[in-house]
């Protein structure tokens, strides 16, 4: 969630946020550890859509993503975690132990992975757009995409989310960018990535909800060449931080609090023919029921009036704040909620621990 924000309150984001937390995290974490056994509910019937979460700062938190599956009754079929491209004084590696981690919990990895150092906001001229474009990155590229292919299962990778806010240093309204920018730079990585021959990657391109201070998001697509699946962040804050309370639908499909903008359809209308991910999402528990927020936004929302979404990835942390309700945790009400929600076969669990190498396709066909 953005420090940032409009004049308006209209649309937050938990970036900034919650990378500085994780970074602190990061270097304390445990590299090692017995997975846990825990009780889980077997999926079903065969599932329409994917689902995840971000739950710990790292695939190898083990006691965080088992506490998780324990409390939501289900184990995941996406696990999210991202890592900046450079902190201190280096590139940071491909973790090989954190793909390596999911793929053995029977989950498809989900990478958030930023143009940036997380310690030092939007303004970093080292990573302008156009020294990505420029091939000033490519050493670290080319390493990266050669560790990718290396390691050889299928993963899911956003790069550079939340690319129509104001708060990264990818941002077209930041760090010296300009119109155009952020789709060649896109474009650029892509490219190192398919000349090195890492094909096992499904390239994720993920906006914020809209607002109308963002940046419209049809300048920021690379086109459907460079992109296998589309997505939409956002949050209902509830009243947090002078916020209102917006239903799952308002938050994603628009409301007078966000200037009426119908992120889902945008996205659809730049990219109709691609699946489509909700990559993180939460409520808040003040200002309105958030059992009843996500019982709504599972069981019916979702399945009726979002039929393009094809995986949908809870943010299950508070970013450092214990003021926010994002974790299912936060309140009985949603934790039992989402239980009760999750264990439909409308959602995947977690068979995918020998999914082969091609790009990632949605379980239940694309809509």
């Amino acid at each position: 969630m953005a420090t940032q924000r409009s004049t308006k309150p209209l649309v937050r984001s938990i970036w900034p946020h919650k990378w500085l937390i994780l970074g602190l995290v990061l270097t304390a974490i445990l590299r090692a550890g017995v997975m846990s056994q825990v009780p889980i509910i077997a999926s079903a019937a065969p599932a329409s859509i994917m689902w995840g979460a971000w739950a710990g700062s790292s695939p190898l938190d083990r006691g965080t993503l088992n506490a998780f599956e324990q409390r939501a009754g289900k184990r995941p079929s996406i696990i999210h975690w991202g890592q900046p491209w450079w902190h201190g004084e280096a590139y940071t590696p491909f973790s090989t132990p954190d793909f390596d981690a999911v793929r053995t919990r029977g989950a498809i990895p989900l990478l958030d992975w930023g143009s940036w150092d997380y310690c030092c906001g939007n303004n970093q001229p080292d990573f302008k757009l156009v020294s990505i474009t420029s091939g000033a990155h490519d050493a670290y590229l080319i390493q990266f995409a050669q560790a990718a292919k290396a390691w050889g299962h299928p993963f899911f990778l956003r790069l550079n989310p939340e690319m129509n806010g104001w708060w990264s240093p990818w941002s077209e309204q930041a760090n010296g960018n300009q119109p155009g920018d952020f789709a060649r730079s896109w474009r650029h990585v892509v490219d190192v990535f398919r000349a090195q021959g890492a094909n096992n990657v499904s390239w994720v391109w993920c906006p914020n909800i809209s607002s109308v201070r963002s940046t419209p998001v049809a300048g920021l697509y690379p086109g459907d060449n460079y992109v296998d699946w589309t997505c939409m962040d956002g949050y209902n804050w509830g009243t947090d931080q002078g916020n209102q309370w917006q239903t799952f639908s308002e938050v994603f499909s628009g409301s007078a609090f966000n200037g009426h903008h119908n992120t889902y359809q945008e996205v659809l209308d730049v990219a109709p023919d691609k699946p489509m991910m909700i990559g993180e999402t939460g409520t808040s528990h003040n200002g309105g029921d958030p059992g009843a927020w996500v019982s709504e936004a599972l069981n019916s929302q979702l399945p009726a009036n979002f039929p393009r979404i094809r995986a949908l990835v809870w943010f299950n942390w508070d970013a450092g704040d214990p003021g926010l309700g994002w974790p299912i945790e936060s309140s009985p009400a949603t934790q039992r909620a989402f239980a009760q929600a999750i264990t439909s076969s409308y959602f995947a669990s977690n068979d995918f621990g020998t999914l082969g190498t091609a790009a990632i396709a949605p379980v239940g066909g694309n809509g």
